[in-house]
C-alpha cells in the first residue's frame, strides 16, 4: 500500500479485512467459523469497540447480532443513533471457545487490526464496550467501574468507556448506566455532526 493518498479507505479496509480473514496468529484461527472483522460507515465519526464475537457473531461474521447486540440496538434506537451511521468492531475478531474472555496472547495477536481500523476510519469518538476494550484502548490498569461514563482523550479521539451490553444479563441495573453513557455520547455525536464540540 505504501501510504499512497490515492488509496481510499474502502479499498484499504478491504485489504485489511482480507488479511484478517486468513489470520492464524493465535489458536482462535483454528476454532472459529468466521472472522468478525467489523461493519458500518467507513467515514464514521463514532466507533464502538466490543470484546470478541459470540456464537451468533461467529455464525454470521457480523458484530453484535446476538443477545448483547439486541440490547445495543435498543439503546442506540433510544438515544437516536443509527447503527448504519457508525462503525462497530471488537478487540478480538474470532470467537473464543465457550464465549470465554480472550486471553492476553489472543489480544496481542489481534490488536494491530483494531489499531489499523482506527487509523483508517479516524473516528472522533470511540465507545469502549466493556472492560477488555477499555483496558486495550485506554489503560491496561483501568477499572471499568471507575472510568465508565467519563470522557478521556487519546490522540485527539474522545473515548467513553461503558459496560458491555452483555453485563445486563448479570446485573439489570447496568442497563441504566449504559443508557446514561450513551446519552452523553449522543450529545457529543450531535455536536460533532454540527461541526463543533461540546465536551
Amino acid at each position: 500500500m505504501g501510504g499512497s493518498p490515492l488509496i481510499t479507505n474502502e479499498s484499504t479496509m478491504e485489504d485489511l479485512s482480507a488479511r484478517a480473514a486468513g489470520c492464524k496468529r493465535c489458536a482462535l484461527g483454528e476454532t472459529r467459523r468466521s472472522v468478525v472483522f467489523g461493519e458500518g460507515n467507513l467515514g464514521a465519526g463514532l466507533m464502538l469497540v466490543g470484546e470478541s464475537p459470540g456464537e451468533k457473531e461467529d455464525e454470521t461474521g457480523k458484530p453484535f447480532v446476538g443477545p448483547a447486540g439486541r440490547i445495543l440496538n435498543k439503546i442506540l434506537a433510544e438515544v437516536g443513533i443509527r447503527r448504519e451511521d457508525i462503525y462497530i468492531t471488537g478487540v478480538v475478531k474470532c470467537r473464543p471457545p465457550k464465549n470465554r474472555l480472550p486471553n492476553k496472547a489472543e489480544v496481542g495477536a489481534c490488536v494491530s487490526f483494531l489499531k489499523q481500523q482506527i487509523e483508517l476510519i479516524r473516528p472522533k469518538i470511540i465507545v469502549c464496550l466493556g472492560s477488555l476494550a477499555t483496558k486495550t484502548l485506554l489503560d491496561p490498569k483501568a477499572k471499568i467501574t471507575e472510568v465508565r461514563g467519563k470522557w478521556f482523550d487519546q490522540g485527539g479521539i474522545k473515548i467513553m468507556p461503558t459496560y458491555h451490553p452483555a453485563s445486563f444479563f448479570h446485573d439489570e441495573e447496568k442497563l441504566n448506566a449504559i443508557r446514561k453513557d450513551f446519552h452523553q455520547v449522543k450529545v457529543a455525536y450531535e455536536a460533532l455532526q454540527e461541526g463543533f464540540e461540546k465536551f
